[in-house]
């Protein structure tokens, strides 16, 4: 059988990082936070009112998932900035719109439980 693109063995462990990262409401509202633009840490910390080590955290979560970067100021390195992966974004914008097309959804017959037509009856003895 084959496996449409939308789910094959490559993106399916990428995907789950990324629902995972998003899944988290801290996240969510970290990651919508910076769609604004980019941020450093005092302004996230300062907005969101999450503790210095639980803000890093997240924002490695984010990081590691592949939606946020980070680079440090070219003046004093001590500054952090953090953004969007834009190309990121319009990449999982894509497969979500792909994975969640209503378009998709297809009827068939039922093969199993009692309105099944070739499930066995798992209720004889």
């Amino acid at each position: 059988m084959i496996k449409p693109p939308l789910m094959d063995d490559q993106i399916l462990p990428e995907a789950t990082m990324v629902l995972k990262a998003l899944a988290d409401p801290n996240r969510l509202r970290i990651f919508n936070m910076l769609m604004e633009g980019d941020s450093c840490n005092g302004e996230l910390n300062e907005r969101l009112g999450l503790p210095p080590n639980l803000l890093s955290h997240h924002l490695r979560v984010l990081r590691e998932a592949g939606l946020v970067y980070n680079r440090h100021d070219a003046v004093d390195a001590r500054w952090i900035y953090y953004a969007v992966d834009k190309e990121a974004v319009t990449r999982w914008l894509e497969w979500f719109c792909q994975l969640l097309n209503p378009a998709r959804i297809q009827e068939r017959p039922l093969l199993c439980g009692p309105e099944g037509r070739t499930c066995p009856n798992f209720l004889a003895t």
